[in-house]
């Protein structure tokens, strides 16, 4: 079953005349393709981008794994999707939580519009948090939808993920979150789905791990480039449209000493209005925090209605804060939903983080100097694509949350 177009969320997308893969590169600055072609680790991606696209975007910010990853998979800001952090406090109920619950999302996304018109739909990720979000809606037992994660592939069911414990049928062992093999277990699946179960759109999100740890050029990067190299080769040997993007840029976030470089800012909050007087909240924050312990370049917090402009001008003056916005501007500017988000917003500068108080902070696990994102200064990604995109290349102002406007409507067949 087919039609010539679904429109979602305000845009419209043609029908993949053959199978097209978004590929999200969580945490890939730009350096780093950029590095890994000019050092010759990435031999594909060189001659495929020289015949297709080779473009870059903006990402959402705060530049963080979940809202970019709705972002992309719904083509709309946070302030249409509603995932605007990893983490959030929600007002109504009073308690500091994950936003990975479907309940959060306020629009379809793409996989589900075209799902609901005969499409056959793939989404694997890295890491479970995401698993939910992505392919909500979608009934994965209609033999029309898979969706299961790295993570949980060997707890994968029909009922639950649309495949029986993925793990087994790739035949792997369940890679460790933080290693550079949950990643390729989600290329290596891509490879098989497009073998085996043909989807008309599939969608690859990675994990960050090696990002968070590794500059650009550096042998383990490049080893992770090359590994990647290898499997878009084989789904562009298969046929595949191929559109790569990033969620979120990296940047280095530490001192001359190698420390890392933070504003603890429920400290600064408390010493201004009095301890119990305000909350920091750090979207960062998810249970995988052994890369980057929960911080990151952006924040909110709650603070008294009668202080909030006072606090506003002193965090603006302070050495290190790129940006301090009240809720309504903060909004506006970042495209986010005032309801879930702080009184205050606070973004550092390029290579300052954000953290509540020092105490929080269990920093022991960092072995490398901190890397980390969710600011400004990540916002840049890459927007690739195996396929020449006509005048899509030169469109101004483009999102990574145009990809599948790229990838589905001016991509080259």
């Amino acid at each position: 079953m087919s039609k010539d177009s679904v429109t979602v969320n305000g845009r419209t997308y043609a029908w993949p005349k053959q199978p097209v893969v978004v590929v999200c590169i969580d945490g890939s600055e730009p350096a780093y393709i950029e590095k890994a072609i000019e050092m010759g680790v990435m031999p594909y991606m060189k001659e495929a981008l020289a015949k297709g696209a080779d473009l870059r975007a903006d990402c959402v910010v705060p530049s963080f794994t979940n809202p970019n990853n709705l972002s992309i998979v719904t083509g709309q800001p946070p302030k249409v999707h509603g995932i605007c952090g990893n983490y959030f406090y929600d007002t109504e109920n009073d308690e500091e939580v994950m936003m990975n619950d479907p309940r959060f999302l306020k629009v379809p996304t793409i996989f589900k519009a075209f799902f609901d018109e005969g499409a056959k739909i793939a989404v694997v990720t890295a890491k479970d948090k995401l698993r939910t979000l992505l392919g909500n809606e979608l009934d994965v037992t209609s033999g029309r939808a898979i969706c299961f994660s790295s993570e949980k592939s060997a707890d994968a069911t029909m009922a639950e993920n649309g495949i029986e414990d993925a793990a087994s049928w790739i035949g792997r062992e369940v890679p460790s979150v933080y290693s550079a093999e949950l990643s390729e277990f989600i290329f290596a699946c891509g490879v098989k789905l497009i073998d085996e179960y043909k989807p008309d759109l599939m969608y690859l999100s990675t994990t960050d791990y090696i990002q968070h740890k590794h500059a650009p050029g550096t042998p383990v990067a490049n080893d992770f480039y090359a590994m990647l190299d290898k499997y878009m080769a084989e789904l562009d040997a298969r046929g595949a449209v191929i559109a790569l993007t990033a969620d979120h840029g990296m940047k280095p976030k530490f001192d001359e000493t190698g420390e890392p470089d933070v504003i603890f800012l429920q400290d600064v909050l408390d010493d201004m209005l009095g301890a119990g007087n305000s909350r920091v909240i750090l979207p960062i924050t998810d249970p995988y925090v052994v890369h980057h312990g929960a911080l990151g370049s952006f924040a909110t917090a709650y603070v008294p209605a009668d202080r909030r402009e006072e606090v506003i001008a002193k965090l603006k003056d302070m050495d290190g804060i790129m940006e301090s916005l009240s809720r309504e501007e903060g909004c506006a500017k970042f495209e986010l939903p005032e309801d879930r988000t702080g009184d205050i917003i606070i973004v550092s500068t390029t290579n300052k983080v954000l953290g509540t108080s020092k105490e929080r902070h269990d920093l022991s696990a960092l072995k490398e100097p901190l890397r980390s994102h969710g600011g400004i200064s990540e916002q840049r990604v890459p927007l690739l694509c195996n396929r020449p995109v006509g005048d899509f290349a030169g469109k101004d102002g483009k999102r990574n949350f145009d990809i599948f406007d790229m990838a589905l409507n001016h991509a080259a067949s």
